[in-house]
This record gives C-alpha cells, sequence and structure tokens, in this order.
C-alpha cells in the first residue's frame, strides 16, 4: 500500500528586522524662547564686533600687531612732544604740533591705519556672504552700513583723539593756561571728526567694490598717496608763479589739506611753513561743504551698493 504523497513545508519568510538605518540624536539644540532684541540691537552688536576688530581684538595675534603699533605711532610722538615740554618749562606748544597740526603732521599713518582696517570691515563679508554673527532679526542694507560706517569712524576717531587727549594733559603737567589749551584741544577733536568722516567714507567705498582685501588696501592707500602728490604739485607751481591765492584751491583734491585748511580757517589757527591756505572766505565754505558732501554721498553710495548684494 503506496504511502500518501507529502506535502512539502512552505518555506519561512525572512524576519524582518526593526532597526532603521537612520537615527535621529538628540545633540543638545533646543528652540530659543528668550528675548527678541530686534534690529537696532543687532545693528549696535554688528557695530561692536568691527570696532573690536578694527584694533585686533577677538583676533589673532598677527592680526593685532598692525593697528595696535599704528595706534601706538600715533601716540609716542605725543607723549615725547608732553615730556620735553615738561622739562624744559615751556608754556606753550610749538605751533607745527599744537593739536590739530599734530594730525597733519600725522596723516601719513591715519591714511596706513584706514587703508588696512577698512578691506577688514568689508572684504571677507563680501566675499563669502556672510556675518560673523547669528541675528534673530534680519539686518536691513542701511542696518549693516550703519554699524560699518560707525565702526570705522569711531575707531579712526579714537586714533586721532587720544593724541590730541595726551597733549592736553600734558599741558595741565607743564602748567600752561587752562582755557587756551582747552580751546585748542576742542579744535584738535573737531579735527578728529572731520579726518574720520571724510577718510571713513572714502576707504568704505572702496573697499566695498572688490572682495579681495589686497586690492582694497592698495587702492586706498594709491588714492591717498596721488591726492596728496597732485594737490602738492598744483599748489607749488601755482604758488611758484605768483598765484597764491589761487593755489589754495589745490587743497580740493587732497583729503588731509582739505581738512588742514578747513580747521585753520574755521578758528584762524596760524599757518606754519608752506602749510596751505583757504583761497577766501567763500573757500572756506566751500571746503567745509564739501567735506559734508564727501562724507554724506560716500554713506549713500555704501548703502546702494548693499541693496544690490
Amino acid at each position: 500500500m503506496s504511502e500518501p504523497l507529502q506535502t512539502p513545508p512552505a518555506p519561512t519568510p525572512p524576519a524582518v528586522s526593526n532597526a532603521r538605518a537612520d537615527v535621529i540624536h538628540d545633540i543638545g539644540y533646543r528652540h530659543y524662547d528668550g528675548p527678541r532684541l530686534g534690529r537696532s540691537y543687532a545693528t549696535r552688536s554688528l557695530f561692536a564686533l568691527s570696532l573690536r576688530g578694527s584694533f585686533g581684538l577677538g583676533r589673532s595675534t598677527k592680526s593685532k600687531i598692525l593697528p595696535m603699533a599704528l595706534a601706538a605711532v600715533m601716540c609716542v610722538p605725543a607723549l615725547i612732544i608732553v615730556a620735553v615740554v615738561v622739562y624744559i618749562k615751556q608754556n606753550h606748544f610749538p605751533d607745527a604740533v599744537n593739536y590739530p597740526h599734530y594730525l597733519s603732521v600725522m596723516q601719513f599713518v591715519i591714511a596706513v591705519f584706514v587703508a588696512a582696517q577698512a578691506p577688514v570691515a568689508l572684504s571677507r563679508d563680501l566675499r563669502f556672504m556672510t556675518l560673523p554673527l547669528y541675528f534673530s532679526r534680519p539686518l536691513t542694507s542701511g542696518d549693516y552700513v550703519k554699524a560699518k560706517f560707525g565702526a570705522m569712524f569711531a575707531a579712526i576717531f579714537l586714533l586721532t583723539s587720544v593724541p590730541m587727549l595726551i597733549l592736553w594733559i600734558g599741558s595741565m603737567l607743564a602748567s600752561m593756561p587752562f582755557l587756551h589749551n582747552l580751546e585748542f584741544f576742542a579744535y584738535g577733536l573737531l579735527a578728529s571728526v572731520l579726518y574720520a568722516l571724510l577718510y571713513t567714507g572714502i576707504s568704505l567705498v572702496i573697499a566695498a567694490t572688490t572682495p579681495r582685501r589686497g586690492f582694497g588696501v592698495a587702492a586706498i592707500i594709491a588714492l591717498f598717496l596721488i591726492s596728496e602728490a597732485v594737490s602738492g604739485i598744483i599748489w607749488g607751481v601755482l604758488h611758484v608763479n605768483g598765484h597764491a591765492q589761487a593755489a589754495g584751491w589745490a587743497s580740493v583734491i587732497s583729503p588731509n589739506a582739505l581738512i588742514q585748511t578747513t580747521v585753520n580757517w574755521l578758528f584762524n589757527l596760524p599757518v606754519t611753513g608752506d602749510e596751505v591756505k583757504v583761497p577766501s572766505a567763500a573757500g572756506g565754505v566751500v571746503f567745509l561743504i564739501e567735506v559734508v558732501v564727501i562724507a554724506a554721498a560716500t554713506f549713500g553710495l555704501l548703502v546702494r551698493r548693499y541693496r544690490k548684494i
């Protein structure tokens, strides 16, 4: 008797693994529930960061060397002048280095500082299209320009006003006439404001045109040097040929000469050596208007530039 056929057992289905290839790890990120301080706070934060960066603070040691060295170069001559005046017991500073004139003598140091630090303020942001801060509210182009312009202005003002403060303190140590030196100290501070306005606007407009820091540095220093040289040549040619009054208009070309002649005209300061004089009272008004127009125009150009980015 034949045995019944056996049905082969059904194959066992493979076991389905419950493990997943993707895993979510909790690394501590949490939703921000704190206060949102708005655009004004973000603008102030960017201003503070940019101002610190102008002197290399918060950056590498190598980044601190040049701005700190230039700041020292600006202050050391003032300290030497004070030491000499106190030692010989002189009752006034020499006219050639008296507050606003001191800044004119040191204008090359100011130009190098601006040429080195203005591209630092803008070039990395332009090159990488990012900011080193996180904001809870987006900044507008106007906010960005205000922060950067204000930071560069403050950096140049500090660079130029600290030597003025050293001279003023030195005048008190030497028992010089208090009111006279306080008055000239105020003149020096106004000159610092004008240098900061003019040099900030010009340098940032140039720096904003290229993301390459080296190109920005070269272009800024070239503009200051060439404008100073051209202004001096025009003044010399006209002055030698007997056109002394017309030669005064050469100052409109050079930022340094423009500020120097404007401050001298505003406060009727003594002109020493070969310093350029304003051609007339109307010329002094033109020079002052030029400073204000350049500062306003460069700020407007910066806002327009960043609206396109």
